[in-house]
């Protein structure tokens, strides 16, 4: 992949439109978390150091291409200026006039944050009128935005067709740790794969199998593939109508050379409640009356030797009921061994998607990973080997 960044942008006196991710969760008209708002600091910064003048673009919420009140970036504002430590001057529109005199009226060392995209039904529908009438407003776009890149918009994609374009910091350094674990990985790569349901990672699975020399499959999605060998799990989530979809994935892995790694012993429980009563036993010997709700020691064991051989480690989904104590140990273990080894400098880890940045986060292992991505769908549809929209439209 190759793409250009702010480093290879004259930006001095240029007005450079910023596609971001501000979407954060607000309760009462307050920011409750501004970790989003927070990450996209760098390439304001930089883009205000070279002497640029930065433009931001943002999506808030499903307004549905129309203007709802509550959906307005304005209530962003106070946030925006406390972690950027910046005047945000705000334009009730994200073109036209109200966006022309927002910028033309903002001073050097200053912000500019535009209205709500997704106020125009243009926005989600890429209409080249609207990414026209976009990029008429600035010099040079930078999309920032990586979260965004899996959606074909106006201000993620259509846009970038239309002006000098690059990668914001945040989206530099979302695609290096990308490449660095997928595109051309130090091998062998090791995979970790949890969640619920198999259905709802096929495309996931048959990726990975012909990229990763090693797939570790956990939480529910596990127990589809022991009931696959014929192996009863009792009451545990199971699908068992993708038994026969579990085979061909097992089959596949067999074929390319993928070691698939399933629990060898499981922690059963009766009843899914905090501190239930609850006993190891191996896969197979699951009780009628229980549920599987983690991998147990020797299965982290197994995990662990694996990360122990790896040079490249691709973490999505957690091994167990994480939520839940003690459901939590398998992912919280396994998580603690990935970390020590990137400490140590033996593996490159890369993490993403909501319940796994979660899971990491409560493991306290998050920050000792190489690269946690925050980035839900985008990180998942680059992980199943789909060209990403807003990532395309930057390649030179």
């Amino acid at each position: 992949m190759t793409w250009k960044t702010l480093d290879d942008m004259d930006l001095q006196g240029k007005t450079v439109l910023v596609r971001v991710d501000v979407n954060v969760p607000m309760e009462d008209g307050v920011v409750t978390d501004a970790t989003r708002i927070e990450k996209i600091v760098p390439t304001v910064r930089d883009i205000v150091q070279a002497g640029g003048l930065p433009v931001l673009l943002a999506h808030f919420g499903r307004p549905k291409g129309q203007p709802v009140p509550e959906m307005s970036l304005r209530h962003i504002l106070p946030a925006l200026e406390r972690a950027l430590g910046m005047r945000v001057n705000f334009a009730e529109d994200c073109i036209g006039d109200a966006a022309r005199t927002a910028i033309e009226s903002a001073s050097e060392g200053e912000v500019v944050l535009l209205e709500n995209t997704r106020f125009h039904a243009g926005e989600e529908k890429n209409d080249p009128e609207l990414a026209s009438a976009m990029a008429a407003l600035g010099d040079i776009y930078v999309n920032d935005a990586f979260s965004a890149a899996h959606r074909a918009h106006a201000s993620t994609e259509g846009i970038a067709r239309m002006l000098p374009s690059a990668a914001g910091r945040l989206m530099e350094a979302e695609l290096k740790a990308l490449d660095a674990a997928l595109g051309s990985p130090a091998r062998p790569v090791v995979a970790v794969v949890g969640g619920a349901k198999v259905s709802t990672k096929l495309d996931l699975l048959g990726n990975l199998v012909g990229k990763v020399d090693h797939l570790v499959i956990g939480g529910g999605m596990a127990n589809t593939f022991l009931v696959a060998q014929g192996i009863e799990v009792g009451k545990s989530l199971a699908e068992r109508d993708m038994a026969d979809t579990a085979r061909e994935i097992l089959a596949k892995a067999q074929a390319a050379g993928c070691e698939i790694i399933l629990p060898l012993d499981v922690v059963v429980a009766r009843e899914f409640k905090a501190g239930a009563a609850s006993e190891t036993v191996l896969a197979e010997a699951c009780p009628p009356d229980a549920m599987i709700l983690d991998a147990g020691p020797e299965s982290v064991a197994h995990v662990a030797m694996a990360f122990g051989k790896a040079k490249t480690l691709i973490w999505n989904g957690p091994l167990g009921a994480f939520e839940i104590e003690p459901f939590d140990t398998a992912t919280n273990a396994a998580a603690a061994r990935a970390a020590e080894l990137t400490e140590a400098g033996q593996l490159v880890s890369v993490a993403g998607g909501g319940d796994t940045v979660a899971a990491l986060n409560k493991a306290g292992a998050a920050e000792r990973f190489t690269y946690i991505s925050t980035a839900g769908g985008a990180f998942l549809e680059w992980m199943e080997g789909k060209e990403l929209p807003g990532v395309k439209a930057l390649h030179v």
